[in-house]
């Protein structure tokens, strides 16, 4: 059974991520997917929706992903306190991503970057999990590889997937990283990911999105 789903896309930083604004149309409750930077462009967009932000979540650490998670929750959280309305938490990723949300402002001066900040989330995620957002609900799966606690956001009833940088249309994640593992995430995607079904459409961190059916069919990386 469909559910009712709307998505936003606003590409943010030099790497143009895919910061996701996902929200449930008859309430506007709203989530923020993976604010990897400019916030103030996250906050014209979610204005210009008239989204009420309820959570942040994070598929993972790098700064691309969660170096703007800090600045948007203390623009959203004083606009907030402002009508008496609770905090908005960031929640995610996995605790095994800590080093990496940590070791954001230290990273972003290698790509002559600034502005970004180390988080802490309010919570980390375990495989498992949902996480709720009004009829919406996002299921946790943990697909390590480019990153040690990497997660994927899936809500089941819209079949559709927030994949961060596990699959792209016709690639996946780096693992170049002394903390990849190229055979870990592919293993990830196919025991995890692709039987969740064809029709599945996901929002991947960067580029168009795709369908897990056509990956499976012609993404080279997915071929036995």
């Amino acid at each position: 059974m469909m559910t009712d789903i709307k998505i936003a896309l606003v590409p943010v930083t030099v790497f143009q991520q895919n910061c996701s604004l996902v929200w449930e149309p008859a309430t506007m409750r709203a989530a923020v997917i993976d604010p990897g930077g400019e916030p103030g462009k996250i906050l014209d967009a979610l204005t210009r929706l008239g989204l009420q932000v309820e959570l942040i979540l994070l598929t993972h650490g790098h700064l691309d992903h969660a170096g703007g998670a800090k600045a948007l929750k203390g623009e959203l959280d004083a606009a907030r306190a402002a009508h008496n309305l609770p905090a908005v938490p960031i929640v995610g990723p996995d605790i095994r991503d800590t080093f990496l949300l940590d070791g954001i402002e230290e990273a972003q001066k290698q790509f002559g970057m600034s502005g970004m900040r180390n988080v802490t989330p309010d919570r980390f995620l375990t495989e498992g999990e949902t996480i709720p957002l009004g009829t919406l609900s996002f299921e946790v799966f943990h697909v390590p590889g480019h990153t040690p606690g990497h997660l994927v956001f899936f809500e089941r009833a819209a079949r559709v997937a927030f994949s961060g940088d596990t699959v792209f249309r016709g690639s996946v994640g780096r693992t170049d990283f002394p903390y990849g593992d190229g055979a870990q995430l592919i293993a990830g995607i196919k025991a995890k990911l692709l039987p969740l079904g064809d029709d599945v459409t996901f929002i991947p961190g960067h580029g168009p999105a795709s369908t897990l059916g056509a990956e499976r069919e012609d993404n080279p990386f997915l071929q036995e």
